[in-house]
């Protein structure tokens, strides 16, 4: 009984499939003839809508590496054409690519009026006439339809310079570099050139005491990338009398910048501006109080030259740990003392070598030359004191006092702690 049931609704449910099958047939058969026309001219549209976006969104996608073919694939778009006629203005002083790039910026002005590409391009072709006031007008309206463009900005900036307006050249540079991701590559190798003006250097400290966002990264590259390091120094004791604040970073990198050159007396004056108090007679921070994240040359500084040396400045004490058979520098810092003799001494922790193999203290002349040994011994004789004698001539200004490790034959190596050194 079941059985017959379930047969017959089966039958029943296919009567009625080929029944909606057979009415759709039907009421397709009576739809007129336009409404399939307007149909297949929807569908044209929307296909034709496809192909405008497609095109349009590969030359955008093209128009810096291949502004020719974007020009082709959307040739009524104003922005494209824009692109394209900045290219080849700028690329090709020819007077035939020059009448094109001027056709087709007309056109894309046309067709998009604030394309600034275009009025670009007509305010250098303005300039190939010789017209600088009208170059500059155009310019001017470039400038404010967008302030990210960068080769307006840079054109008026060097307008500016051209007409000794100092103040309007750094406007331009200060608009350049916050709306411009690759401005500074531009700007800041001839910004950092022209502090060595009196009028630009006095000009710009304006400029950075406003807090720029682009100030400290200036700052980070004139420290280490300027072409003068005694103008950087200069400039940066400058901005501190004028209360503009200079990223630590910045100011050691002109110390050892200075000191690299050899100008050691320039650079032990800028770090004492740095770090008041400094004496060329004594070392600095003889116990080890003072970690710093960036030490200058005048200031301890850790050397990890082989795998496995550590060695740092921290809670009061100099760490260090070198591994078996190695031996080199492990801490160092320049001195400027004066010609005479001079007694070092200091104190150990945790040092247990065998006498071939126990550090020590050395002080070169920056010639070279080594001025004398301050033997370390034993952490566990004389209650790890050391101390020792070593004489400075006339003929030599400048000084590094650095701490040697021997290898040693031990399994652990060389380790140990130096609380304190300091001249007597």
């Amino acid at each position: 009984m079941a059985m017959a049931m379930s047969m017959a609704m089966g039958m029943a449910v296919r009567r009625a499939e080929r029944l909606l099958m057979a009415r759709s047939t039907a009421s397709a058969a009576r739809q007129p003839p336009r409404n399939w026309l307007l149909r297949g001219g929807i569908a044209a549209v929307a296909l034709m809508l496809g192909y405008v976006s497609t095109t349009q969104t590969l030359a955008f996608a093209l128009i810096k590496s291949d502004a020719e073919r974007a020009n082709a694939l959307a040739p009524g778009d104003g922005r494209v054409a824009g692109a394209l006629s900045n290219k080849l203005i700028t690329s090709n002083t020819r007077s035939v690519q020059r009448l094109r790039a001027v056709k087709l910026a007309r056109q894309a002005l046309l067709n998009e009026p604030l394309t600034v590409p275009a009025i670009d391009t007509l305010a250098i072709n303005t300039l190939f006439a010789g017209d600088t006031s009208g170059a500059r007008h155009l310019f001017v309206h470039s400038s404010e339809l967008s302030r990210r463009d960068l080769s307006t900005r840079l054109w008026l900036i060097e307008d500016a310079v051209n007409r000794g307006d100092v103040p309007g050249a750094l406007m331009h540079y200060d608009i350049a570099l916050r709306t411009s991701r690759t401005a500074s590559e531009v700007l800041f190798p001839v910004l950092s050139k022209a502090i060595a003006d009196p009028e630009i250097r006095s000009a710009l400290t304006k400029t950075l005491s406003t807090k720029p966002l682009w100030g400290a990264d200036f700052l980070g590259y004139l420290g280490g990338s300027g072409p003068e390091p005694t103008v950087s120094a200069q400039f940066f004791e400058h901005l501190t009398i004028e209360g503009v604040s200079i990223p630590e970073v910045a100011r050691i990198t002109v110390v050892n910048s200075l000191a690299t050159a050899g100008l050691h007396e320039n650079a032990w004056s800028y770090y004492r501006t740095i770090r008041r108090g400094a004496s060329r007679r004594q070392l600095r921070d003889y116990n080890f109080q003072a970690p710093l994240q960036t030490p200058s040359v005048f200031d301890w500084m850790p050397v990890m030259n082989e795998a496995g040396v550590n060695a740092s400045v921290n809670g009061g004490v100099f760490d260090f740990s070198v591994p078996a058979t190695v031996g080199g520098t492990v801490l160092q810092q320049v001195e400027v003392l004066p010609p005479g003799n001079y007694r070092f001494g200091g104190m150990s922790t945790g040092i247990d070598q065998p006498p071939e193999s126990l550090p020590y203290w050395q002080l070169m002349c920056i010639d070279g030359r080594e001025l004398g040994r301050i033997e370390i011994p034993n952490s566990s004789e004389t209650n790890g004191r050391f101390s020792g004698v070593v004489s400075i001539g006339t003929d030599c200004k400048v000084q590094t006092l650095r701490m040697v490790v021997r290898a040693s034959s031990k399994v652990g190596g060389v380790s140990g702690q130096i609380d304190r050194i300091m001249i007597l």
